[in-house]
């Protein structure tokens, strides 16, 4: 670099916009965007680990994307190259490609490209890099505001991570415009810039998510406004800020996202009965300038599809409504939109006339059918072939209208239209019940009948999706339904941070994968060998970047491991577990860490089996084997095993464990418990276990619990009882499991 590049790299710097200079250099400078981007998310962690594979960061303008991809750049050793796709072509892939190839061989450093505006690349110049994303040899980072399904070469997308940026919230906003603010190297502290409250709120407000913008009308209110003569303050007020940014920027273009997002957000409603839903999506797409006569085109074929026979009507005064439009154009014709809209927003609705697209589907599908003799045309072959011989002339009928079939022999007795219960149709479909009933009754005289659908569907899996779901179905029916049931409790979304608190068996963990992959899943497990089964299915199946964050640690020991590995700041959006507390002494205490571990309006879902109202064996032998008293004192003893104070197994019951999480501070309490039978084989080794060796962890065995109401002898009478009656057979086994959802209130 000469004197004058240096000198011509300096002024540009310094003549840089403001969002240029104040775009965030490091991880800790980003502001917003917290689904991806905070404390223990995916993204984080692969950009902080410098283990980031191909990503395509996708979203609005001004939302950090190409921010992201400078931090990126300024985190990792990998070699980091930029090209533009409006400028960029094949012959600059190829040489990327080429010093990528060259600097990998001869230092063995990683290249990371990031292309910026990657849909405007056509088809050839994404083919050009995709075999070296594919080998390794390049990491792409792309950026873009078109969605990356539509825009973007599938076999790239295939290979890369998508991550949707948002618009950002005005809390973020405000914080970047404080920043610039206060920033004495690429900001205006030196100023002494003094921007009043309403002012930053309406640049806030009508910057709609967009930094770029407000820092842009930022820069432009700070340098045309003159210091005041008495202090040298720049004063921004409300006036100078509308007169800075006047029109607030709508997300919205003709071909691309927004359009067609916002277009089904409108139809959305219509088929909602939402007329204010319906009328605020139209003036959306009308502010920003979409032809009304899309709109009209739209309204249109809703008018067939979702109001259709319940209101007839509407296809009238739509197209009617259109014609009109085009008569009186804009300002005016805006009556016509809005007539349009509110009718079919409150109209009756039903999409019968799908049942033309189930007969498309038969016809496609279905072997050639030949017309029925009786519908064929008479006019020609009658006395030949007998086409028309039989047919009724419903005209000739009461009613005009006589029970014969007009279907195809194959398909007697199909089903296509299935009228609605609504408007003018709700007449339609009670007549045509009674017909088709007299249809069915000439069928079953003519010895006809349709024979059975068979009825497939179901999209093909990624390789990953299709283990994590082997792995799930794999568990039995009722800790399936188990799981789907605390599930249910937490809301969904990519982006959550899920920390499972019991996870050694993996029935929550790998669903709980599935459920975030731009998130994270933090497992507490109690031992290390627990942490390193899950650690090898994690490796086995290629989830080394998603697999879990291991915590090898008690309950009450939670935080302070989380300290230890440095991730004191890590809240999460919900915690899940099953069996986690059963035998956790002070529960309440437990339910406080958890409080302090969840976001404000975190959720809590756990599912914990209640032994207290568990299986009793005493109940499973048959009456009578045992004399009255000595079941009497079988049955008191085995009842104390459930009633012991002192046994945090069984010393709480669903009461017991909202009331702990109460106190805790947990609001939204749901508890409820669920009993469930289910057949069990008891293993005679099971019997043995009862009435010999040892308690688990120390505990007495049944036979050492009996032993407080029976002598041995007739403890050893009723093991002769249970070994007959109970080993090797198959019984109904009693459970009660304690289903437990709560929230943490309050706000960041």
């Amino acid at each position: 670099m000469d004197l004058f590049d240096h000198n011509r790299e300096r002024l540009t710097t310094k003549e840089q916009p403001l969002a240029a200079r104040m775009r965030p250099r490091t991880l800790d400078e980003f502001v917003g965007q917290d689904h991806i981007l905070a404390p223990g998310r995916l993204l984080r962690r692969a950009i902080q680990a410098d283990r980031l594979s191909s990503v395509i960061f996708y979203g609005p303008p001004g939302t950090g994307k190409t921010t992201l991809a400078m931090v990126i750049a300024n985190t990792t050793r990998s070699h980091f190259e930029i090209l533009n796709a409006v400028l960029a072509g094949v012959a600059d892939v190829r040489r990327v490609t080429e010093d990528a190839k060259r600097r990998r061989g001869e230092q063995g450093q990683r290249t990371i490209l990031f292309v910026d505006e990657v849909h405007r690349w056509n088809k050839a110049q994404q083919d050009a890099l995709l075999p070296w994303v594919e080998n390794g040899t390049i990491l792409l980072v792309g950026a873009t505001t078109e969605n990356p399904y539509f825009t973007v070469n599938r076999a790239l997308v295939s290979r890369s991570r998508i991550f949707q940026l948002k618009p950002l919230e005005p809390s973020a906003l405000r914080a970047i415009a404080r920043a610039a603010l206060n920033d004495p190297e690429r900001g205006y502290a030196k100023l002494r810039v003094e921007l009043a409250e309403d002012a930053l709120e309406h640049l806030v407000d009508v910057a709609n998510g967009d930094a770029r913008a407000l820092l842009n009308a930022l820069e432009l209110a700070v340098e045309t406004t003159p210091p005041r003569e008495t202090d040298g303050v720049v004063r921004i007020d409300l006036a100078v800020a509308e007169e800075s940014i006047q029109r607030r920027a709508v997300l919205y273009d003709k071909e691309g996202d927004y359009h067609f997002d916002t277009i089904s957000a409108f139809i959305k409603s219509l088929r909602g009965s939402d007329p204010d839903a319906a009328l605020y999506w139209m003036a959306k797409m009308v502010y920003a300038g979409e032809d009304p006569r899309f709109i009209f085109r739209r309204m249109i074929i809703f008018a067939g599809e979702d109001v259709g026979l319940a209101d007839p009507n509407a296809m009238v005064v739509v197209t009617a409504a259109a014609e009109a439009f085009d008569r009186v154009g804009m300002p005016e014709g805006r009556y016509h939109l809005g007539f349009a809209a509110l009718y079919l927003a409150t109209a009756p609705k039903s999409n019968s006339v799908m049942a033309f697209f189930d007969a498309l589907a038969t016809v496609e599908n279905e072997q050639d059918s030949e017309v029925p003799s009786h519908l064929r045309d008479a006019s020609r072959d009658r006395k030949g072939f007998g086409h028309g011989e039989g047919y009724l002339y419903p005209h000739a009928y009461r009613d005009h209208w006589v029970a014969q079939q007009y279907l195809p022999e194959a398909l007697q007795g199909k089903l296509f239209y299935q009228p609605g219960r609504l408007g003018y149709e709700a007449g339609v479909a009670d007549a045509l019940a009674r017909r088709r009933e007299a249809q069915l009754a000439a069928v079953l005289e003519a010895d006809r009948g349709a024979p059975p659908e068979i009825l497939t569907s179901g999209p093909t899996d990624r390789d990953l999706e299709q283990w994590l779901a082997r792995t799930i179905s794999g568990v039995g029916e009722q800790l399936g339904e188990l799981r789907d049931r605390i599930f249910q409790a937490v809301p969904p979304g990519r982006h959550r941070l899920i920390l499972d608190l019991a996870a050694q068996t993996g029935l929550l963990t790998w669903e709980a994968v599935r459920r975030t992959p731009e998130g994270g899943v933090w497992c507490r497990v109690p031992d290390r060998r627990a942490a390193d089964v899950l650690e090898a299915q994690a490796r086995q199946h290629g989830l080394e970047l998603q697999a879990p964050h291991l915590l090898v640690c008690s309950l009450s020991r939670l935080p302070k491991q989380l300290e230890v590995e440095g991730h004191a700041d890590v809240r999460f959006d919900a915690v899940i577990g099953r069996n986690a507390l059963v035998m956790e002494p002070d529960k309440t205490h437990v339910f406080r860490i958890l409080f302090a571990l969840l976001r404000p309006d975190g959720v809590l879902s756990l599912a914990e089996v209640t032994p207290r109202h568990g299986q009793r064996l005493y109940r499973l032998i048959e009456p009578g084997t045992l004399d009255a008293d000595l079941f009497a004192r079988l049955a008191r003893a085995e009842e104390a095993v459930y009633t012991a104070t002192e046994d945090p197994m069984v010393n709480w019951d669903e009461t017991d464990l909202a009331n702990a999480a109460e106190q805790a501070g947990f609001a939204g309490l749901e508890c409820r418990t669920e009993e469930r039978t289910i057949q069990k084989l008891i293993a005679p080794e099971r019997v043995e276990q009862w009435f010999g060796g040892q308690g688990a962890k120390g505990r007495p065995t049944y036979a050492e619990r009996l032993a407080a109401e029976l002598s041995p002898d007739e403890v050893a009478r009723v093991h002769a009882v249970y070994r007959r009656q109970l080993a090797g057979r198959t019984v109904p086994w009693k459970s009660v499991v304690t289903y437990l959802k709560a929230v943490r209130p309050g706000t960041e």
